[in-house]
Parts: structure tokens; sequence; C-alpha cells
């Protein structure tokens, strides 16, 4: 069987969540990791048993053995690691939010249709089963019309004005970090809104 040979590209603790579920797929192989510096590669390398480090994005992306890339950098930097990995032909696992705006998102998906690229939003809550069987319920009627959806997702955290959850230049804030999931999980029982208002 052919494996699927993964790199991931940062190094932080999201991405180890990722390597940890890579290496225990048979299927698949974590090739490579490229970060900001080689001592962050290779200690993320180290860990993971990944065997090949990179110092630099660029270089990941230009590996001629990696099939897929796993962007796991903060938020703000999604839409140019994305056009980074699809110019060098790369398949992508994006991290949540995909971009920051709707205008970089169609950007990278048009580039990734283009050049025959699988580009897809890492959003895990798609994938467990209790959603994928509320999916279900909605649409055979199981649970009758569905007028209202409402949900709340959060988690305490010391505020840090600098730290990527907080900085606006980091693309951080409540919406892009934690509404998303409630966004999404709307998403998947109402379908596609007809009509979006928002107000600031």
């Amino acid at each position: 069987m052919d494996k699927i040979r993964w790199g991931i590209l940062a190094t932080g603790w999201i991405a180890d969540q990722l390597a940890e579920a890579i290496i225990s797929q048979p299927d698949a192989d974590c090739l490579a990791v490229g970060s900001r510096s080689q001592e962050s590669a290779d200690k993320f390398g180290d860990k993971w048993g990944i065997p090949r480090r990179y110092p630099t994005y660029e270089a990941l992306a230009a590996d001629p053995d990696v099939d897929v890339i796993y962007i796991a950098t903060p938020h703000n930097l999604h839409y140019e690691n994305m056009k980074l990995c699809l110019n060098a032909g790369k398949h992508v696992l994006c991290e949540k939010p995909l971009t920051v705006n709707a205008a970089q998102a169609q950007e990278c998906l048009d580039l990734a249709k283009e050049k025959g690229l699988f580009l897809m939003e890492a959003m895990w809550m798609k994938f467990i089963p209790a959603v994928r069987q509320m999916q279900k319920w909605v649409a055979n009627g199981r649970i009758g019309t569905v007028r209202l959806v409402q949900a709340n997702f959060a988690f305490n955290i010391p505020f840090n004005p600098h730290g990527r959850l907080f900085d606006p230049e980091l693309a951080g804030g409540a919406l892009l970090d934690m509404g998303i999931y409630t966004s999404t999980l709307a998403h998947l029982v109402l379908g596609k809104p007809a009509r979006i208002l928002s107000a600031a």
C-alpha cells in the first residue's frame, strides 16, 4: 500500500496533535516538518521521529517527496502559507479558520482547483460521529424542522494582548478562534445561509 507522505508546516501545540494522528495511521508517513528555525524543526522532528527537518516553510514546500502539507500557523498566516504550498504543487490541509476573509478563501480555493489539488479546512467538528448523526437526523426529518440553533463553545484562558488568541494583528479574537465552531455547527444544521447580516 502506498503511503500518503505528510509535511507539517509549523511546530506549535496543534501541530503536535496532527503529528500524533499521522504516525498512528498505517497508510500515512510523517515525512517532513518546516519551521522558522532549524532548532525548532529538529526538536519537533526528534519528538515525532520525522526524518526531514527544514528551517523555512519554503524549503518544506519545495520537498519533492511531500504529498500533502498540514498548515498549523497562526490565523493571519494561513493565506500566504496556503498559496506557498499550492503553488509548489502540494495538497493542503489547513488549520481553521481557512483564511481571515472570504476573498482570501476564494482565491485559495480557485488556485487549488486550477492546479487540481486538494484543499481542506481542518475543522474537526465535522467528523465527530455525534455531529454526523445529527446531520442525518436533520436531513431525514427525524427531529422536525430546525428553526433555531443555540450553541456555546468557550474556554478560560488568561488575557495576553500579544498572544495569538487575542491580538487582532494575528487575526485573534473570539470569532475566528472560538466562534468558528458555533457558526460551523449552525451551518451544518441549517445549511448555507440565504444572506448574512452583521453589525459592529
